[in-house]
């Protein structure tokens, strides 16, 4: 059986090599984003290929040839996708070209080289002051400074070398560029499984990069269509949203980027604190893309930025515009401060007050997608807002993306298109939310000892929106104390259990778990609660001390019981009654739960 090569292996010299990336023949698509690796690594390479050590394959993507709109046929340039920091950092030192920091802000990396020791370093004050160094090479390198010029200053400052010897050191300096470096070209008619599965292979970190990496170079390396400033636009935006303080340096040190059609959509970002959904560059992609092209696989977007015709399996300049052209929409749509705020307002209108209450990224996500969807095919804001609020939290106590998820968005997204929503949300309904998931399961995943449980963090976010106050609070609320970085406390003591012989996997059971204020707990200490409660209820109720919140009266402890699903059996109760607590709280959080879903 033949089967087919898919991937050639070449060597080029270093000079050949930089020479490619200076004429975009070889398009580096990371130049944009800070240079993470330290000068002192720079040097190393440079030290590597001065002493004739390899520094590794690096790995390009040759996109395949496109059909022009005239039925020519052009050639596709090919994509940097492994080595971004070692050809930037081989731009740096020779050629002497800028890079950027965590700033944004250009500064350059000078290597020093010391001829009579024959070491490299990275240029500092010392260096410029010791005149046995070469305080930087790239001049020398990169042919604006003379081998003559050199020699010749460097030996007036230096009287005791020999000028011949010292040219011959000058001769294996420049000997840099030609040494050869390895470069395995992926063929441009590999489908991103294939590309992604050999990159895996030949990786020598092995650090996969993810589907979503390789849309960002495909994207970066497009400049007929926009793109370098599109993954800019996603890349500040993602950016931002964790650090509003980085606006001031952005604005400083991306000029290009300021003057473009995307700087002024993302501004409002710099006031911006709230931090329920900060999107990283993965989650801006796959938002835009399922969205505007109701497919939920990032290897299609890969496809369709090549210009891929799905029927024909040809590549087609139309296609490819289309895509940028859809895709930048979808961007636009995202990053709007009304569309992005709105979205953020139905999240919390759902009771998650706080980051700590969300689990999975991907159901905000389509939450997101959901919401544009539903508003590009003209529902009613208060439609939307039921219907999203509703599935973010079918999704949260279902598990809906937990795995596969790509697959889980296609079939979702695609379903948007096919019929209205709400016949879909129904069905959706009937099937993973029938009185067995109420009555049996979910009570079942609420015997879990795992304090970020998506089914408890649910339970939070109905006591948050619902207003009900912590456990023996009278004012107080549920939403207050997580707000306030309050913590989760136990019913029946932690101490208390754990000194009458439980494990952790039992004391530590989330329906022993709620929300109170630490003042209270403190003083309940390692009590039963047929102590601490009963003391409640049996003095504190009527005229005795406070010692336990400020609750007075029994109708109120009954109702402050009630709104946290505590048994109020368990004012009573002491160890050989836990189980039966925990069973009775299961049963009570799973029908609040219930409720709560249904009045959304």
């Amino acid at each position: 059986m033949d089967i087919e090569q898919k991937y050639s292996v070449n060597h080029y010299l270093v000079s050949a090599l930089l020479n490619y990336v200076d004429n975009k023949e070889i398009a580096i698509p990371e130049i944009q984003r800070p240079f993470v690796w330290d000068a002192a690594k720079v040097r190393d390479l440079i030290d590597s290929l001065y002493q004739g050590y390899p520094i590794g394959f690096i790995v390009t993507w040759q996109n395949p040839d496109v059909k022009l709109k005239d039925g020519s046929v052009s050639t596709g340039k090919k994509i940097l996708i492994d080595g971004q920091q070692r050809v930037t950092a081989l731009t740096a030192a020779i050629l002497g070209h800028t890079v950027k920091n965590t700033d944004y802000e250009d500064v350059r990396i000078k290597i020093a080289f010391n001829p009579k020791k024959e070491k490299f370093e990275v240029n500092n004050p010392a260096i410029e002051k010791d005149v046995t160094w070469i305080p930087d090479i790239a001049p020398f390198l990169s042919g604006k400074q003379k081998q003559s010029a050199l020699r010749k200053s460097y030996c007036s400052l230096n009287p005791d070398v020999d000028e011949d010897e010292f040219d011959e050191l000058l001769e294996g300096l420049k000997e840099i560029k030609t040494k050869e470096v390895g470069v395995i070209q992926l063929a441009g008619n590999l489908d991103i499984d294939a590309v992604t599965e050999i990159f895996i292979r030949i990786n020598s970190q092995g650090v996969p990069l993810s589907q979503a990496d390789f849309v960002m170079s495909k994207i970066a390396a497009n400049e007929s269509y926009g793109g370098n400033l599109l993954r800019k636009c996603i890349d500040h935006f993602s950016h931002l949203a964790v650090k509003p303080e980085f606006y001031g340096k952005l604005k400083e040190n991306d000029i290009e980027f300021v003057n473009s059609e995307y700087f002024q959509p993302i501004s409002w970002l710099r006031n911006e604190n709230d931090d329920i959904y900060d999107p990283s560059y993965v989650d801006i992609l796959r938002v835009a893309f399922t969205y505007k092209f109701s497919r939920g696989k990032m290897s299609d977007l890969v496809s369709l930025l090549s210009g891929r015709n799905f029927e024909t399996r040809g590549f087609e300049q139309s296609i490819e515009e289309n895509t940028y052209r859809e895709l930048k929409a979808g961007v636009m749509d995202f990053i709007n401060e009304t569309n992005f705020k709105r979205f953020i307002m139905i999240v919390r209108s759902a009771g998650f007050c706080h980051i700590k209450l969300i689990r999975s990224q991907n159901v905000l996500n389509f939450g997101y997608i959901l919401y544009l969807k539903l508003r590009s095919q003209k529902y009613a804001p208060e439609k939307i807002e039921k219907y999203v609020r509703r599935w973010i939290v079918m999704a949260f106590l279902t598990g809906r993306y937990s795995s596969s998820p790509e697959s889980q968005f296609d079939y979702d997204i695609k379903q948007t298109e096919l019929r209205h929503f709400e016949d879909f949300l129904k069905d959706v309904e009937n099937a993973r939310l029938s009185n067995a998931f109420w009555d049996v399961e979910l009570i079942q995943r609420l015997d879990t000892s795992v304090a970020s449980s998506p089914v408890f963090n649910v339970f939070l976010a109905s006591q948050c929106k619902m207003g009900v106050r912590g456990f023996l609070s009278t004012d107080i609320t549920v939403k207050d104390l997580i707000e306030q970085r309050g913590d989760v406390h136990h019913i029946f003591p932690r101490q208390y259990l754990k000194d009458n012989g439980l494990s952790r996997g039992q004391y530590n059971q989330v329906a022993n778990y709620t929300y109170i204020q630490s003042e209270i707990n403190i003083k309940i200490g390692k009590k039963a609660p047929s102590d601490y409660l009963g003391y409640v209820v049996n003095q504190q109720c009527h005229e005795g001390e406070c010692k336990y919140g400020g609750i007075t009266n029994i109708s109120d402890w009954e109702r402050n019981m009630g709104e946290n699903c505590i048994p109020v059996a368990t004012s009573g109760m002491s160890l050989a009654d836990y189980q039966e607590f925990l069973s009775q709280r299961r049963i009570l959080i799973a029908k609040r739960l219930k409720e709560y879903y249904f009045s959304l």
